[in-house]
C-alpha cells in the first residue's frame, strides 16, 4: 500500500503495510538511520521522534497513525546547517558516553524545550523518564538540557 508521509519537511511515499511500525519505515524505507531500535516495546526511548512536535516512541506507532502529521527525526533537527540548541548543548556538555540512546534523548529534550523553555529539574526528570541510558549519563543529560535552555534564551 502506498503511504505518503511528511518527514523532516519533505514528502516521502512508501509502499508498506499500514501496521508497520514507523521506526522501520524511517530506517528501512526512507534510510533515516539516526532513529535507533532499542527494545521494540516503547520502554527505552531509543526510537523517539517527534509527531506534530510531541515526542513519541516510533517502534510502537503504526505508520498509518503518522499519515497527515509532521514527523521529525534526529536528522531533521538541524536547520540550514545549524545544530539545534539541544545538539549544540550535548556537544558542549559532553553528554554521550556510548551514544546509542542519544538520538532518542535529544529528541525527547527538544520536545520538552519546545513546550517549556526553562524547565525545572522535576519537569526534566518527568519528560526524560521514558528514555533510558544504559551508561547512566542522566546528570550530564540534565546539564545538557539546562545548557540548551540557556542557549535558547539567547536566540
Amino acid at each position: 500500500m502506498a503511504i505518503a508521509l511528511q518527514i523532516n519537511g519533505e514528502t516521502h511515499t512508501v509502499d508498506t503495510e499500514p501496521e508497520t511500525p514507523l521506526l522501520w519505515v524511517l530506517r528501512d524505507n526512507i534510510g533515516l538511520t539516526g532513529t535507533k531500535f532499542g527494545c521494540g516495546i516503547a520502554q527505552c526511548g531509543v526510537c523517539t521522534v517527534h509527531l506534530d512536535g510531541q515526542a513519541v516512541k516510533s517502534c510502537a506507532i503504526p505508520v498509518s497513525a503518522a499519515v497527515g502529521r509532521r514527523i521529525t527525526t534526529i536528522e531533521g533537527l538541524t536547520a540550514k546547517g545549524q545544530l539545534h540548541p539541544v545538539q549544540a548543548a550535548w556537544i558542549e556538555a559532553g553528554v554521550p558516553q556510548c551514544g546509542y540512546c542519544q538520538s532518542g534523548q535529544i529528541m525527547a529534550a527538544a520536545a520538552l524545550l519546545a513546550r517549556r523553555r526553562n524547565p525545572s529539574d522535576q519537569e526534566i526528570d518527568a519528560a526524560m523518564s521514558g528514555n533510558l541510558c544504559r551508561c547512566g549519563t542522566y546528570l550530564r543529560i540534565r546539564q545538557g538540557i539546562r545548557r540548551a535552555a540557556a542557549l535558547m534564551q539567547t536566540e
